[in-house]
């Protein structure tokens, strides 16, 4: 014995531990008097006082054979080790230890539950080996888990798996409701109902997907992850539905994409998912005609296929951009910078966009023929813009060609050429048989790049253009200005504004009140009109007076051509 011990009042206020895994795995299928004497036993182990067999019994208020009848239970559990039976002498073991002896199984413990089990196997037409048999008896003995709730789980794979029935399957699902610490027959039916439901719900989803194999464990852990995520059942199945094939990771993808945007309604992701497959659409049509490989369309659908679409342009029109980018060995990017410029300038209908493209590949084309005169030559936009310059110059495609041909050694045909045309140009000469002989600019005399010259004569285009327009703003700010001395004019345009503004509310907020705001804006233009003739002044003068009409003084038309007066410098 040890030299020391605790005294009475010390091991009073001590703590018996009791494993987790005795409450949850061996206290639900012991009675009363057994779980008492274990505990009870537990205690006495830590005590230093000495208790016989029989003491015990008595402060049990039970017998001496009671006693050693609940051990020996004990002992097949694998919790004790009975070392003397008289006098009786208990050694408590681990919860989890392995002793590894077979544990008697009494027969008529599951005389019942066997016969429900071959019932439901002959409903299979599956007759399970002795060894499988006791695999869950073994499990039954070993886990808190009522007999009717394994048979339900016994059932619902009989269902599912019918001639493919396997004990292990059984046993899995069974302990998965274990581990889940559902026991009972009422929580079984709960969680096999949901999984009935859920099944019908991948089943539905397999079909979308043309997925033709049975749903396993696994998929549950997707359909549940999706619900409990917020998602409604709807809105999975048309995500599904427009996959049309794939896996259930697939559809997780979608899903995730969905969340992210905080949709998770089915009528909110119909639209967005339409409106997505109309920007992949676009994006693989526009890759394939500019020659790039696009993986994942999704980048390329949000920064350049959506502003396209909200600025108004149409899948054709894209196409017939993108077919003339690829003649440039133009990418998104460049492609993209195009558009801004054809929506700056006005362009984005589809008629003014097939005008655009035409006018330029009829431009690519004379260009690709110039390199027969001249050589290769490199199919740039500012080359381009030289070609449509010649031709707003008047010049004949014969006579571009026949400067073409005498660019032919110079070192920089294109710059070249247009130093020649400018000449002929100046000259006013636009015939083959008007061009003077032997008079030709140096052939070594050192000219500007393309670029430099595209962007002087844009430069001077645009100053050109500027002072006009600027001439037309003017003249109008001046006519307002002399309108405006006007008391009655000025009382009015401040009314007019207003009246305006109160419309523009009332069709949103108030609809009723709209028929006497639009009487009431009619008077005020009226009492406006009125005024202006009183100073002598039309309503015509208070807009700008541009040069040309077709044009507002820019150089371009609406649908990007340029206009009859246009003039470079």
């Amino acid at each position: 014995m040890s030299f020391s011990t605790f005294s009475k009042g010390f091991t009073a206020n001590m703590f018996t531990s009791v494993e987790n895994q005795f409450i949850t795995k061996y206290l639900p299928q012991a009675d009363g008097d057994a779980v008492r004497v274990y505990l009870y036993g537990l205690y006495l182990c830590q005590c230093s006082e000495e208790f016989d067999a029989a003491t015990t019994a008595k402060l049990l208020r039970l017998s001496p054979e009671k006693l050693v009848e609940i051990y020996n239970f004990w002992e097949e559990c694998d919790l004790v080790h009975i070392l003397s039976r008289d006098p009786l002498f208990v050694e408590y073991l681990p919860v989890n230890a392995s002793i590894g002896k077979p544990k008697p199984v009494k027969a008529e413990k599951y005389a019942e539950f066997n016969r429900e089990l071959y019932k439901l196997l002959q409903k299979a037409n599956k007759e399970f080996k002795p060894y499988e048999m006791q695999k869950i008896l073994e499990f039954l003995e070993n886990n808190p888990m009522e007999q009717q709730a394994f048979l339900l789980v016994a059932e619902y794979c009989v269902k599912k798996d019918g001639e493919k029935l396997s004990c292990s399957h059984i046993l899995n699902k069974a302990a998965k409701l274990c581990r889940e610490r559902k026991y009972t027959l009422e929580q079984a039916e709960k969680e096999l109902a949901d999984f009935n439901e859920h099944e019908r719900d991948l089943s539905k989803i397999f079909s979308y997907l043309g997925i033709y194999r049975k749903v396993q464990e696994s998929d549950y852990e997707f359909l549940n992850r999706w619900l409990n995520a917020g998602m409604q059942a709807e809105t999975i199945f048309t995500v599904a539905k427009r996959l049309k094939k794939g896996s259930l990771t697939t559809v997780n993808a979608v899903l995730e994409e969905l969340a992210e945007k905080n949709i998770y309604k089915a009528e909110d992701a119909e639209i967005y998912l339409a409106k997505r497959d109309e920007l992949t659409a676009i994006v693989y049509a526009v890759a394939k005609r500019l020659g790039v490989k696009v993986q994942n369309p999704r980048p390329f659908a949000e920064e350049y296929a959506e502003k396209w679409l909200e600025r108004g342009y149409d899948a054709a029109s894209l196409n017939l951009i993108a077919s003339f980018c690829m003649k440039l060995g133009y990418g998104f990017g460049e492609m993209d910078s195009l558009v801004d410029m054809l929506y700056r300038d006005g362009t984005v209908d589809g008629e003014s966009v097939k005008t655009y493209c035409s006018a330029r590949d009829k431009d690519f084309r004379l260009l690709q023929s110039l390199q027969a005169e001249c050589g290769v030559l490199k199919k740039t936009q500012s080359a381009l813009d030289m070609v449509a310059a010649w031709k707003s110059w008047n010049f004949s495609d014969a006579m571009i060609k026949e400067a073409a041909k005498r660019s032919a050694n110079a070192s920089a045909p294109l710059p070249y050429m247009n130093k020649l045309l400018s000449e002929w140009k100046r000259e006013g000469v636009f015939t083959l048989s008007a061009i003077p002989e032997n008079v030709s600019p140096h052939k070594n005399a050192v000219y500007q790049n393309e670029a430099a010259i595209a962007a002087d004569m844009r430069g001077s285009r645009e100053r050109y253009y500027a002072s006009l327009r600027e001439q037309a703003l003017d003249r109008a700010e001046k006519m307002r200005k002399k309108a405006s001395e006007n008391d009655n004019f000025r009382k009015a345009e401040s009314e007019l504004k207003e009246c305006e503004i109160a419309l523009a509310r009332a069709e949103v907020f108030d609809s009723e009140k709209l028929p006497d705001l639009r009487r009431t804006l009619e008077q005020i233009k009226e009492r406006r009109k009125n005024a202006l003739r009183e100073s002598g002044i039309a309503e015509a003068d208070l807009l700008p007076n541009y040069t040309c009409k077709k044009c507002s003084d820019t150089g371009f038309l609406k649908d990007g051509r340029m206009c009859d007066c246009y003039r470079p410098s």
